[in-house]
């Protein structure tokens, strides 16, 4: 295994970190509202599928029981 000298490795870590394109407070804001929106939309419609699922199983189960 390499040694590396810590002074490069700080160096290299400063060069990696300058290429990186950080968003802007919009784009962070933005996707953040979005993510709130999906998940609230996934909750709603497992809830709706889960309501279904158990209305049915009431109906299948009256009918037999």
């Amino acid at each position: 295994m390499a040694t590396i000298n810590p002074l490069q490795f700080i160096q290299q870590v400063r060069s990696e970190v300058s290429k990186v394109i950080w968003p802007t407070r919009r784009e962070v804001l933005l996707t953040t509202v979005m993510v709130f929106i999906m998940a609230a939309l996934t909750a709603i419609f497992f809830a709706i599928i889960d309501i279904l699922i158990r209305w049915g199983l009431e109906v299948v189960l009256t009918m037999f029981g």
